[in-house]
């Protein structure tokens, strides 16, 4: 599709069934994959990224079935895999990418790994160095620190600690955590640099836990695996609703009036995403929230509030806010968010360009944006979605201002929510 046209509207409210996070769904993959035992994963999200990961671990040897729906049979290699030799296409799947790179650095095998034009943009250079400070063989097959990769078998060596920044992106750290327990030796990670992105690291660690492997950590400077561990299948793992994709169907609410309940995920959530909802309570809007559910309404006093925040700790679900920032009474400044410069797209970059073309001021910094409303939003405007999944659906809510929106190429979102724009429109009045 080459563009898709949303009609103005003005209200939004109605009940959404989350599908399953993308970054619980491909941990919980690979974690399976190299596990002992068969594990169940039920309520998996079915995406262009989890495609990917499926697609890769069967050329690695690990056997599964698909059950009914979203529900998967994964039986675990119990260790390292066992094909020795393989060439994955990895799409511009990071979750994929990354935490294979470092797997597959530590079973002795030969691998190359590509993807997407995007993908061999994205940085990868810190973890390639912390995977070679312990010995392992990774080359880069194009330009220095980026992919596509070429892995070698290589002599692991855990007697020092792996020293490896974090200021880039968690999954990096992630990736290291989730490999080294395949030595079955004491491994110990310090952080070179502040670690962004926070609550990720924890979605690892609380996963990590679930098959067996527990991780201490001394704040989020260090963090240290004992020896004898190894992933050992919980026998059946439940996906999380996305929390990142909750955060357009809540802004709607909170725009639109509402109430937009979400189901899937809530105050139970492992999901740092979840406190999305505490900017738009900065911003006024009402919130409710159950251990599976929250719900959202517009303000009391009916305008959204300015705002001034920092939101290193949700930089996905903040795409959102850049948008409900068109609909709030001031300016809005979101900081910290300089990862955003290696995502999909280069995002603080698109963001700007697609906002003022809906009449914003914008003022773009290394790592920030400043956003001024304008007083009324230009009607039909093409957004560009930069093959960006992001893009597409936080620009979905300009349609609540009233005015038609054209999403160019709209088929993106199939990276994470296939069904998107249905669902989107089944909450629009």
């Amino acid at each position: 599709m080459e563009y898709l046209d949303l009609p103005p509207v003005t209200h939004a409210a109605g009940i959404i069934q989350l599908p399953g996070s993308k970054s619980i769904s491909n941990r919980c993959l690979l974690l399976a994959g190299l596990a002992e035992g068969t594990t169940e994963i039920r309520d998996l999200l079915d995406s262009d990224d989890t495609r990917v990961m499926l697609d890769a671990l069967r050329k690695l040897g690990v056997s599964m079935e698909s059950l009914n729906g979203n529900a998967w049979r994964i039986a675990g290699v119990g260790g390292a895999f066992l094909i020795k030799e393989a060439d994955l296409f990895l799409g511009n799947a990071g979750t994929a990418f990354r935490p294979l790179t470092a797997a597959l650095a530590l079973c002795g095998g030969h691998y190359r790994l590509s993807g997407v034009a995007r993908m061999h943009e994205r940085p990868i250079g810190d973890l390639v160095d912390g995977l070679r400070q312990v010995g392992a063989d990774v080359g880069y097959l194009g330009t220095e620190g980026f992919p596509p990769l070429e892995i070698g078998p290589a002599e692991i060596r855990l007697d020092a600690p792996i020293r490896v920044r974090g200021d880039v992106s968690s999954q990096f750290l992630t990736a290291l955590l989730m490999a080294l327990p395949l030595t079955g030796r004491a491994a110990v990670i310090e952080m070179a640099t502040e670690l962004i992105s926070k609550p990720y690291i924890e979605i690892t660690l609380n996963l990590m836990a679930r098959f067996g492997v527990c991780v201490e950590r001394v704040g989020w400077q260090r963090f240290a695996i004992r020896s004898g561990q190894h992933y050992r299948s919980p026998g059946v793992v439940y996906v999380e609703g996305d929390a990142s994709a909750a955060s357009y169907f809540l802004a709607a609410g909170a725009i639109g009036g509402g109430p937009v309940r979400v189901e899937g995920v809530g105050r139970a959530s492992i999901q740092g995403d979840v406190r999305f909802v505490e900017a738009l309570q900065a911003m006024g809007a009402q919130i409710a929230m159950g251990d599976n559910w929250i719900e959202a309404r517009a303000p009391a006093s009916g305008k959204l509030k300015a705002f001034d925040l920092d939101l290193n700790h949700i930089p996905d679900a903040a795409m959102t806010l850049a948008v409900a920032a068109l609909f709030a009474d001031g300016p809005c400044i979101l900081r910290n968010i300089a990862s955003w410069r290696v995502k999909e797209t280069d995002r603080i970059m698109a963001m700007a360009a697609e906002l003022r073309k809906v009449g914003a001021i914008v003022e773009e910094g290394a790592d920030c944006l400043r956003i001024l409303p304008p007083a009324k939003l230009s009607p039909g405007t093409a957004i560009d979605t930069y093959d960006d999944h992001r893009m597409a659906m936080c620009f979905s809510l300009i349609a609540l201002g009233g005015v038609m929106v054209r999403i160019n190429e709209p088929d993106c979102v199939a990276k994470t929510f296939p069904e998107y724009f249905s669902e989107f429109a089944g909450i629009l009045k």
